[in-house]
């Protein structure tokens, strides 16, 4: 084997995984998110999990594709561990279909007449026309789609073709024959599958290049059983990957992956090579051909899939005991696990259900802000990464309370749940944006730390005034609404309209120091963004307040009642805005 021909043997590679890679995206952009939708709508059960996931990945062509979009859905707290463990075996089923396609390439060319027009070449040609016509003169998405679809198929073709041809000569080879023969040894066929797919992170085109290998004739059943066990194991690599920066549960949905197929190659390893060594099967030297090999791959998938699907749930807990809940990540299992939909059809357990999680969330919120004002003075890539992560879950909250209260309200309420409702709706999209102001003020320390801003003396001083009302604002909105306080939510309308005042004055005094030359342009940008942010945050904690007091008034008008309590300066408002002037004062 000459250097042209490894030149054309990873030229065929190339185009192979090019070939699969548009095939793929292209079908996913036909489907839209409907194939999304059906995997979060229809995998209740784990048989419905595992038809999905295999036809889901037999349309998208990647197994490793549709457990990435599960991890996501897990991640995000759409689905659950059981029922996305499903689905990834269903996944590992539907892989070997693009196995199947490739065995189109068997069709062979050398004949005459109508005959010709069967031939992988022919086929592959007129796909190849139709398909550049689709891409390059339709306006429809559908239809541009549907000729990158063809155009994957027939690259991927012509990249088949390729590597056969380039492997054509080993076919009388002794020292590749030689070399073959070693991988009949169980374990090193099945490290060679492993090593060989994790590299190229695809267990179709691994399949399909032994396909190609198989040309040669040099392939046998001995030496393909093992690498295609490996290949299973293998392709759990690019999900793995995936997971890095998941929870725990979808680092769990991930681990279920390579669980699976590696306990499926160990149970099959066992059974089989147990009873060749009793029976001595005598198709085990039998030559391989492309449409034996896919055969093979997809009997394999399907036995251990099968065996495994009735140990779902044991697999679950397995994944459990070897990932375990972090103890924020517990607590907040704990607060979804209340938003059961049983107690959908009892209103008044629902409410109750929902106030104790709306005050979990307003909490974290809280401590999200406070996290990140400690970062102001003390930076860390632990504390940043602890806002980040209190982010995603204050997100996941704001997610399921607000699906779970729109549940709510299709049953019959009475006034005060229905008050009750109303607040805890107005209020989680407070809460939520009040921790995204936490990320953002967390990002601002993170550039003062990278860049090494460092602010002049007044403006720490400053800074630090500002940030002490803010913490006193959040503290009384968020105490106001979890003990339900009406006398506590009355202050805090006087104490932002300060913090309003604040934040112009300071802004004033950065302009002063600016053109002074005490600060700089790289200090007024952080600068500001850290004021805007915090203005905001006292915006969200006079919503919140604003909700409380509604909720004692049915005729309560929320801009009305910010309107005339600045103006009549009703309700103890200019006493409160003198006690916090004092206190917080430039």
């Amino acid at each position: 084997m000459g250097i042209s021909n490894v030149l054309e043997l990873l030229g065929g590679v190339a185009l192979f995984l090019f070939g699969m890679a548009l095939m793929g995206d292209s079908l996913k952009k036909v489907a839209g998110n409907k194939l999304e939708l059906i995997l979060f709508r229809l995998s209740s059960t784990p048989l419905k999990g595992i038809l999905l996931g295999t036809g889901v990945t037999a349309v998208i062509q990647s197994s490793s594709a549709t457990s990435v979009m599960v991890v996501g859905f897990v991640n995000s707290g759409m689905m659950k561990v059981r029922q996305a463990i499903g689905v990834v075996m269903g996944a590992i089923i539907g892989t070997s279909i693009t196995g199947w396609i490739i065995c189109l390439s068997d069709i062979g060319g050398g004949s005459s007449g109508w005959l010709e027009l069967l031939s992988t070449d022919t086929l592959t040609a007129v796909i190849a026309v139709i398909g550049i016509i689709f891409r390059m003169f339709c306006t429809n998405p559908t239809k541009k789609h549907a000729g990158e679809i063809m155009l994957g198929f027939a690259v991927l073709m012509f990249g088949m073709k390729a590597m056969s041809s380039a492997v054509y000569d080993l076919r009388s080879s002794e020292t590749f024959i030689n070399m073959l023969t070693t991988f009949s040894n169980p374990l090193l066929g099945i490290a060679l599958g492993i090593v060989f797919t994790s590299v190229i992170q695809s267990a179709s085109a691994a399949v399909g290049i032994l396909q190609a290998l198989a040309i040669t004739g040099a392939i046998r059943f001995d030496i393909a059983l093992p690498i295609i066990m490996g290949i299973a194991i293998g392709a759990a690599v690019p999900v793995l990957l995936s997971a890095l920066g998941a929870s725990a549960d979808g680092k769990r949905t991930a681990l279920s992956y390579l669980m699976v197929d590696t306990l499926g190659v160990i149970i099959f390893s066992i059974v089989f090579y147990t009873l060749n060594a009793i029976m001595d099967f005598p198709f085990m030297s039998m030559t391989m051909t492309t449409v034996s090999l896919a055969l093979m791959n997809t009997v394999f998938r399907f036995i251990i899939v099968t065996v495994l699907a009735p140990f779902i749930p044991l697999l679950e807990k397995i994944c459990r005991l070897i990932i375990k809940d972090k103890p924020e990540d517990a607590a907040v299992l704990e607060d979804f696990d209340r938003l059961e939909e049983r107690f959908l059809d009892h209103p008044a357990l629902a409410v109750e259900q929902c106030r104790l999680t709306v005050n979990s969330m307003a909490k974290k919120a809280r401590k999200n802000l406070f996290d990140a004002f400690d970062l102001v003075g003390s930076y860390s890539d632990d504390g940043f990464d602890l806002v980040n992560r209190t982010e995603d879950i204050v997100d996941k909250y704001e997610d399921k309370l607000g699906t779970y209260l729109i549940h709510i309200t299709s049953h019959e309420l009475n006034p005060e749940q229905n008050g009750a409702v109303g607040k805890y709706l107005h209020t989680i999209n407070d809460f939520e944006r009040i921790s995204d102001h936490a990320l953002n003020i967390a990002e601002c320390a993170k550039e003062l730390h990278d860049k090494q801003i460092l602010f002049s003396d007044a403006g720490k001083s400053e800074l630090s005034v500002l940030m002490a009302a803010v913490r006193e604002i959040m503290t009384t909105s968020i105490d106001a609404f979890v003990d339900n306080d009406l006398e506590r939510a009355y202050r805090v309308e006087p104490l932002e309209e300060l913090i309003d005042n604040l934040c112009d004055e300071m802004k004033t005094h950065h302009i002063d120091r600016l053109q002074k030359g005490i600060c700089t342009l790289h200090h007024g940008f952080v600068f500001n963004d850290l004021l805007t942010n915090l203005e905001r945050v006292s915006d969200h904690c006079s919503n919140i307040a604003v909700a409380i007091i509604e909720l004692e008034s049915d005729s309560f008008d929320a801009h009305e009642y910010i309107n005339s309590l600045i103006e009549v300066r009703s309700h103890c408002f200019d006493e409160y805005y003198a006690e916090y002037s004092k206190k917080f004062i430039l």
